[in-house]
């Protein structure tokens, strides 16, 4: 039994909840990419955060005031910038270990992967966006939500839509 569940973590032939497990595993390698290049970029190449934001307290970080306008449109380019870096590395998790690829020529996979990831966190960014813009609500807290958003859609599309199940 043992020697199974070895053999479903180590090939793509696994039962939904091994695949499933595996799957989140991959995605918390490629949202710590994400939330990397995300806070970098928020709190020192394009400043998105107030310095009452959760993660910059917690960390101790020394925050730029920054009006909710400016805050709001960053959060959408930051966005974006950590998406490409960690949606790549999603992609190549997810055909190594995860699924299985091959219902697509791969430049059809990879372009549905993109454009799949691509709704998603364009729904989840306008959430955040919303959050700040109309709602005044930290950083941090929409960063959650629009990942929370991006993580449904994306399974259900990944596993049915993209790859082999």
């Amino acid at each position: 039994m043992l020697n199974d569940l070895w053999m479903q973590f180590t090939t793509h032939n696994a039962g939904p909840l091994v695949q499933f497990i595996k799957y989140a595993l991959a995605g918390g390698v490629a949202t710590a990419v994400d939330v990397c290049i995300f806070y970098t970029l928020s709190w020192k190449f394009l400043p998105a955060m107030k310095d009452n934001d959760p993660v910059a307290r917690l960390l101790k970080l020394k925050i730029k005031p920054i009006d909710d306008q400016t805050r709001s449109r960053r959060f959408i380019i930051n966005t974006a910038i950590a998406f490409c870096f960690s949606n790549l590395t999603a992609y190549l998790i997810n055909i190594f270990w995860v699924f299985q690829a091959g219902r697509h020529a791969w430049w059809v996979e990879l372009a549905l992967f993109y454009a799949v990831s691509g709704i998603s966190i364009v729904i989840g960014t306008f959430i955040g966006w919303l959050l700040i813009r109309v709602f005044h609500l930290s950083t941090t807290f929409s960063y959650v939500t629009k990942g929370i958003a991006a993580l449904l859609i994306n399974f259900v599309c990944r596993k049915f839509i993209i790859f082999k199940g």
